[in-house]
């Protein structure tokens, strides 16, 4: 009877959650005490489930990863883990970096998001917050970031509407650019924000009846990062970080800048405006037929969704 049972494979957790995307979803901000990260990702799983061993989870994300990393060797992993639940959360640092293409993009999450729907996950998409307006930048720097991210979310929000995912509007929510809820480095949740993040996502799943635990608390465990964590990151990090982006965001950023500066003379503003727009609509247009803009500025598929 004993050799039996040791004879039997291992029973599968009820609910295989693979996580993909950049920091955000490694956990970046939410330091675990002996070093790593753990994440917005780790606190849901931990109310997804119905008890202890019913959630697997593969966290694929890593830090800096774009939207093509993720439709690659993160989708691949993932597929491989025969996930039931899935997160896609992905686009910011293609917004941080010199050459950005939407269409390339849309057609990366397209991918993604349409591969872990066929093979029968049910996914989170979220939007996200613009980083020029949450570090503050001027104008001339702040707007062209804005656009982009822009072009980002209302892809997201189109992709999730066609595939059937459950989108979060976090970019909507007040959390995520308040204070306490971002790190030292501004561009990341702190712990409370992990919390607060995977607390919403917590209430699209038990809304869609996807999870049977408790909601992550929200208490933190630590303290929210204060200013002397900020200047600390900028002394060690923070310089490496900004070097980097001046090797390859900076020089096309200063560019857009000028570009900016001009239209802002000129007072021809609103065509670089419909210029991100249109090029946004047609790498959509590229993929999905018939988009449809509604109110909102948010863009929804005519077709009946899927799932």
């Amino acid at each position: 009877m004993t050799a039996e049972l040791f004879a039997r494979p291992r029973r599968e957790a009820a609910v295989r959650f693979a996580v993909l995307g950049d920091s955000l979803s490694e956990g970046v901000g939410d330091p675990l005490p002996g070093g790593g990260w753990r994440g917005w990702g780790a606190l849901l799983a931990e109310g997804v489930g119905a008890g202890p061993g019913t959630v697997d989870v593969v966290n694929t994300a890593r830090s800096g990863a774009r939207s093509g990393d993720v439709a690659g060797r993160q989708l691949a992993v993932a597929l491989a883990c025969r996930p039931t639940l899935a997160s896609v959360l992905v686009g910011g640092n293609d917004t941080l970096r010199g050459g950005f293409a939407i269409d390339q993009v849309a057609a990366d999450l397209h991918a993604a998001i349409g591969a872990l729907r066929a093979a029968d996950a049910d996914v989170l998409t979220a939007c996200l917050p613009d980083p020029g307006a949450v570090l503050r930048l001027p104008w001339p720097l702040a707007r062209p970031l804005g656009r982009r991210m822009a072009a980002l979310n209302t892809v997201v929000h189109a992709l999730s509407a066609h595939h059937g995912a459950l989108h979060l509007h976090a970019a909507d929510r007040s959390w995520s650019t308040a204070p306490g809820t971002l790190s030292a480095d501004r561009l990341h949740p702190s712990e409370k924000g992990h919390r607060l993040l995977a607390r919403d996502f917590h209430a699209l799943l038990v809304a869609r009846g996807l999870a049977a635990g408790l909601p992550p608390p929200l208490d933190p465990d630590r303290p929210p990062p204060g200013r002397g964590a900020s200047t600390w990151w900028m002394a060690t990090r923070g310089t490496r970080w900004i070097a980097d982006r001046s090797r390859d965001l900076l020089p096309d950023l200063l560019r857009l800048a000028a570009e900016e500066y001009r239209h802002e003379v000129r007072g021809t503003v609103p065509l670089l405006d419909r210029a991100a727009r249109d090029a946004t609509e047609r790498a959509l247009a590229t993929l999905l037929p018939a988009p449809l803009r509604v109110p909102g500025g948010r863009v929804e598929t005519v077709l009946p969704t899927a799932g």
